[in-house]
């Protein structure tokens, strides 16, 4: 198709590679066959709290980044949280099915950045109890509706 861009997956190794010499992040990771865990530190503000993270990425698969540490259950003091995929509870970064991240794209570039930016949020709305990061929720109306991998996603939002 003319005009279109192809994109080459990168593979657990290079994504584990890139994340080990980032110099924006800093971690640790296991890279076993078929699957990447990431886990760092996140502090998005100087004046936020400081978020234990594991991501984790099996091939072919989407990343999942949950939050071990503190429980945002526990934060957010009896509230349903924002923003989230339930069962178990990881955070919603972007809008499957769209092209805003896709296997050819580095997690240290996208998803690390993201959770940092998520958390910012999630800090706000501890606080205001309003989201204000955006994004897709259940029951919104969209023309995209036909996209399975959307409705999939927003089916296992809250």
């Amino acid at each position: 198709m003319a005009g279109s861009i192809t994109r080459n997956r990168l593979s657990l190794p290079q994504q584990y590679l890139f994340l080990q010499r980032s110099k924006t992040i800093s971690g640790e990771g296991v890279l076993g066959p078929g699957r990447l865990e990431w886990r760092f530190r996140a502090q998005p503000t100087p004046l936020s709290r400081s978020y234990q993270v594991t991501l984790v990425l099996e091939r072919d698969g989407t990343p999942e980044v949950r939050v071990v540490d503190p429980d945002l259950r526990l934060l957010a003091g009896g509230r349903d949280l924002p923003h989230i995929y339930h069962d178990p509870d990881r955070l919603c970064l972007y809008l499957p099915g769209t092209g805003q991240w896709d296997a050819g794209k580095r997690l240290d570039l996208t998803i690390i950045p993201w959770t940092y930016l998520w958390l910012i949020y999630f800090e706000e709305w501890l606080v205001s109890d309003d989201w204000k990061g955006g994004g897709k929720h259940p029951g919104e109306d969209d023309p995209d509706e036909g996209n399975r991998a959307l409705r999939r996603s927003l089916r296992r939002m809250h």
